[in-house]
């Protein structure tokens, strides 16, 4: 692994996250070479061109209680809104007490293996150094948002037990892989243009949900019309029914992808009930 330490008193000054935050590091997930390859994602990388080196970003709160959230941005699996729906939630997880690790995490050009062993490789770099950063192995909780909380309903849901998250946060949520209930873009970049039945079944992850599934919070815009709020629905369905807690939170409006926008109407919110939901079911 890779540590790189941030002038993070330069970085995080304007957005008053400095009271908040002890530390922030770059960590290059793969430095001894990529396990796998969606075809382009090689030296140099280039954010811009969505080539996109996988590598995680780590904000550790002042006062550490034990909990981290590993996030996934959004962007229809052909993109990543690092901002908004990453790097600009660390205040809000920092203040209190948890640590936040936003993935950047390479598309996966219809091999979906390549993002689900960056999500992974995530999980394992932050069990490795849970101790060092203050965070407990069984207390680490995954968030997603649009196609990354497919990403995020994915790992919850395949993983094996000994390494799956403890809870989930899902932002307007991809989970159906079929793309007439779903984000046809998502679908088509996760899995192929041509998916058999069998894997568009698979990775539909409400078909995927057992009674050891973690916790999940689903919070979307009744009026989204880029993923349909039927995802996030068939998914808490298929929780409940397993005996699994699932929270859904929908705004009337909004549409999708505010993610931590001060800008989104309901966002103070947002912010209120999900604060309320990880003093309750991420301890």
């Amino acid at each position: 692994m890779i540590f790189t330490t941030l002038l993070f008193m330069l970085l995080l000054t304007s957005s008053g996250m400095c009271a908040q935050t002890k530390s922030v590091h770059d960590i290059d997930l793969w430095p001894k070479g990529l396990p796998n390859t969606n075809g382009i994602d090689s030296a140099p990388f280039d954010d811009s061109k969505r080539n996109f080196k996988p590598s995680i970003r780590v904000f550790l709160p002042v006062n550490p209680d034990g909990r981290a959230v590993i996030a996934c941005p959004g962007g229809g699996y052909s993109g990543l809104a690092m901002d908004h729906e990453g790097y600009d939630w660390a205040e809000f997880f920092n203040k209190q007490g948890i640590a936040l690790i936003v993935l950047k995490y390479r598309m996966p050009h219809n091999n979906k293996d390549v993002p689900m062993s960056d999500v992974a490789e995530a999980f394992r770099v932050t069990r490795d150094m849970a101790r060092q950063w203050g965070i407990k192995k069984d207390r680490i909780g995954i968030m997603g948002s649009s196609a990354g909380g497919h990403l995020a309903s994915t790992y919850a849901t395949h993983s094996k037990r000994k390494v799956a998250p403890a809870f989930q946060i899902l932002f307007y949520p991809v989970i159906s892989m079929d793309e007439s209930k779903s984000h046809k873009g998502s679908c088509q970049n996760f899995l192929s243009k041509n998916p058999s039945p069998e894997e568009i079944a698979l990775y539909s992850n409400a078909n995927a949900v057992t009674k050891h599934t973690c916790p999940a919070i689903m919070l979307l815009s009744d009026d989204d019309t880029v993923v349909p709020p039927s995802n996030s629905y068939d998914y808490s369905h298929a929780l409940v029914r397993a005996g699994v807690h699932a929270t859904v939170v929908n705004f009337p409006t909004g549409g999708h992808g505010w993610g931590y926008r001060a800008s989104f109407a309901y966002h103070q919110a947002v912010l209120d009930a999900l604060s309320a939901w990880l003093d309750k079911f991420s301890r």
